[in-house]
């Protein structure tokens, strides 16, 4: 199949026989249904006032059906005050020619009214996404960091700058400049966004006109351009660059044959090599004195220089997914390093294993950087373990291989860390007992919490949890139903159990009142998942994965009028007949999305 917006192209024989279907545009009444949710999305019923009908109605009308151009001012028109006058003072300002225009000037017409409203602290932030190739997914994290860094993040009395830059992250989706990825809109365990076509073409010209960003896809860049960030997209054969490197402040890379940096980058603030299959830092990078963010992520890197320490701007480093095993001592003199991502994961065929998710090893003194607002995740020592409650601006903390005996210590430390939101901890092999239940007041701003390992017992904080958003128990095996310590938990949204219960029975009695996504994993011996009626109200996803016991769907599954997407993998060969055969087809007959 081939979309495309070129008629020229679309009725191309390509050699092939081939039919054009031609999109039709949306109705009247459906593209103002779609209009009316956008718009009015703070109003639970998606209402048109009477006093904005006829407006609401012209402003669609100028959208000629177009679903895209529809969201688009739907989500520009949901930031204004529901009043005829600023909605007339919009409709004025949208000037097009439409018996002149083709369609897809149209769009960047509506498009660039967007972006002309947007406020001036959110225009490059925006335009800065479109340094991403095309339907890169974005996480939200990376995004934020990298506004913080590149400066486009101002200032708030009583917020962080992360906390600032969320709510532009937010805001440029509300008003539908970048689109939340499909995962993200049913689970949070990182959210992650994208920009439609359109509005990357949008930004790629606007950021060309105001000198942002180059990108680099084969041509050479402008003479005299005063871009000081460069994205390269091309094969590293066809890199042609302009005489004004020297002056670049921000490099990414997205190509997958390059294995050495060009030269004459010495002004760097940014430096993004993720998925650039080089096997070594390059010597280049520790003289880059003004370096702020180094993301090695997903290379083939094996170690890092010791002479790391050199970059003593630097605020990010991300070598997560790499072969990096351990952190050099020099990582001590990085006191300005703010975010430290280390995470690995095994091989493909170890995801159900006890140690698909690793840590990387780290100095004893790392709780030393006491600026480290993220540190995912390091593996644990005696001295980390007591000292990681000096880390005070710690927000996300991932610490791996803890032993039984260290569990109460590091309990303790945990405690001190008031402004901690994402904790993870796994034990250092599946049959140490993770003791949970000695952290005696938990972190009063935790939204998301991983535990793996064996759990005696289900701690009794986990019912003062009000702010958990996501839980994930891995390899917890559990002898009794863990559901009646979380169900009345008021903002869950995510739910991931892993091994993490031996009964044979899963009862939702219960609750669950915002709970969209719920993943059970490797259950050996579950063969009976119960659902009253009126719990899980908001499940949109489903996922039983190696339930090989569970020979019939979830009773009361059809009480989930919401469930969008159900996934049985590596179930019983009972179910699997039961789904192919459809005699449960009228009980999952509402679900969207069914794979088996």
């Amino acid at each position: 199949m081939l979309t495309t917006r070129n008629k020229d192209i679309a009725s191309f024989s390509f050699g092939v026989g081939s039919h054009v279907h031609h999109l039709k545009p949306l109705r009247q009444t459906d593209a103002l249904t779609l209009f009316c949710k956008r718009a009015l999305s703070s109003d639970p019923n998606t209402l048109c006032p009477p006093e904005l009908e006829a407006l609401a109605r012209d402003l669609v009308g100028k959208c000629e059906g177009m679903p895209l151009a529809i969201v688009a001012i739907g989500g520009l028109m949901s930031t204004k005050d529901k009043t005829e006058y600023e909605w007339r003072k919009v409709y004025d300002t949208l000037n097009w020619e439409l018996s002149n225009n083709p369609m897809l000037e149209v769009v960047k017409s509506i498009l660039l009214l967007s972006y002309n409203d947007l406020p001036y602290y959110l225009k490059h932030c925006f335009l800065y996404c479109s340094i991403f190739p095309e339907d890169c997914i974005l996480e939200r994290g990376k995004l934020i960091r990298l506004w913080m860094i590149e400066g486009f993040v101002k200032d708030r009395r009583g917020m962080t700058q992360e906390e600032v830059a969320d709510t532009y992250f937010w805001e440029l989706i509300s008003r539908g400049m970048l689109q939340l990825a499909e995962t993200s809109k049913y689970c949070r365990m990182e959210i992650e966004c994208r920009m439609h076509d359109l509005m990357r073409e949008l930004a790629l010209s606007t950021s060309e006109k105001e000198n942002l960003c180059t990108i680099n896809a084969g041509r050479v860049a402008r003479e005299g351009g005063k871009a000081r960030r460069l994205s390269i997209h091309t094969s590293y054969a066809n890199i042609q660059l302009g005489t004004n490197i020297s002056q670049l402040r921000t490099l990414f890379v997205f190509i997958n044959d390059m294995t050495e940096l060009p030269s004459g980058f010495r002004l760097l603030r940014v430096l993004d090599l993720e998925g650039v299959p080089i096997d070594k830092v390059p010597d280049e990078v520790v003289d880059l004195f003004n370096l702020r963010y180094l993301n090695l992520r997903k290379t083939q890197v094996k170690e890092l220089p010791k002479s790391l320490g050199r970059l003593r701007n630097l605020e990010t480093l991300d070598i997560s997914e790499t072969k990096v095993e351990s952190l050099p001592s020099g990582i001590l003199k990085l006191q300005r390093l703010q975010h430290l991502i280390t995470y690995r994961y095994g091989f493909v065929d170890e995801q159900l294993t006890f140690n698909y998710i690793k840590g990387m090893q780290a100095p004893a003194d790392v709780w030393k950087l006491k600026n480290l607002q993220l540190l995912y995740c390091i593996e644990a020592n005696g001295d980390i373990v007591k000292q990681v409650g000096n880390m005070t601006q710690l927000t996300t903390i991932g610490i791996t291989k803890v032993r039984e005996g260290e569990v109460i210590e590091l309990c303790a430390s945990i405690s001190r860390l008031s402004l901690l939101r994402r904790l993870g901890i796994k034990v250092s092999n599946e049959e140490e007992c993770l003791r949970m239940d000695a952290l005696s007041s938990p972190p009063a701003l935790l939204q998301t919490l991983s535990l793996v390992g064996k759990l005696e017992k289900v701690p009794l904080w986990f019912r003062s949890l009000q702010n958990l958003t996501q839980l994930w128990l891995s390899w917890s095996r559990l002898t009794e139903d863990p559901l009646s310590y979380i169900h009345a938990l008021p903002n869950l949204v995510e739910l991931h159990l892993v091994n993490a219960y031996d009964g044979r029975k899963l009862w939702f009695q219960a609750g669950f009142l915002k709970l969209k996504a719920l993943f059970l994993w490797n259950f050996p011996h579950l063969s009976e998942i119960l659902i009253e009626k009126g719990v899980m109200p908001s499940i949109r996803r489903l996922h039983l994965h190696w339930c090989v016991e569970l020979k019939t769907l979830p009773v009361g599954i059809e009480y989930l009028s919401n469930l969008q997407e159900l996934q049985l993998w590596f179930v019983s060969k009972e179910l699997k007949e039961r789904m192919k055969s459809g005699v449960d087809h009228p009980k999952v007959q509402h679900i969207p999305q069914i794979f088996f």
